[in-house]
């Protein structure tokens, strides 16, 4: 057991590393948007170049923050269900999604879109668009965000099962992140009334 939680523990600090990254590209991608849009309004002046790279940060930090969105369980969930059902409900709902859900989709997009980050690297494919982007970047995006995803599935599967035996923390509660010792200061009788569920 305590193997595995160091390798939940391993896989949770790679997203955090990667959620935190993406902040700033997000500020990138401001900056770069704002300097291009005065450059074309003030002085007439465009590039392509400017405009690819603005959609290749917003690609990143949609696909490389998946995994910190989901160890932050900041995703998507129809609380008005989800709130009528107990922890143990909830956390066997999210094992059976992990497993027939989310990491087959994970397996089969990392194997779709592989084949074309060699090709396109392979080719050295550019943008269609004068002084446009080399592709191969972006397109690596794809596989590497769902294999972050990915491992990020694994490390809550892990989770929720050493929830279930009583030997762990509700990942649920918690956001599945032990990283925000401040969160879990908030919440310690909580946790442990939900792990007697």
């Amino acid at each position: 057991m305590g193997t595995l939680l160091n390798f939940t523990r391993l896989i949770d600090t790679i997203s955090r590393f990667f959620g935190k990254m993406v902040i700033w590209l997000v500020l990138a991608s401001t900056v770069i948007s704002a300097a291009n849009a005065i450059a074309r309004k003030a002085f007439n002046v465009g590039s392509n170049a400017f405009l690819e790279i603005q959609w290749y940060l917003f690609a990143a930090v949609f696909l490389l923050g998946a995994g910190y969105t989901f160890l932050k369980n900041a995703h998507v969930r129809i609380d008005v269900l989800a709130s009528k059902l107990s922890m143990r409900t909830r956390t066997y709902i999210d094992i059976v999604g992990i497993v027939v859900f989310l990491l087959p989709m994970c397996w089969f997009m990392i194997q779709f879109s592989w084949p074309v980050v060699v090709g396109a690297y392979q080719s050295g494919e550019v943008s269609s668009n004068a002084g446009g982007l080399i592709r191969w970047p972006v397109y690596a995006l794809v596989p590497g965000g769902f294999a972050l995803l990915g491992l990020q599935g694994l490390s809550e599967l892990i989770k929720r099962f050493v929830f279930l035996q009583g030997a762990g923390p509700n990942p649920l509660l918690q956001g599945g992140d032990d990283g925000d010792q401040a969160e879990q200061d908030h919440q310690p009788d909580q946790s442990a009334g939900e792990t007697q569920k």
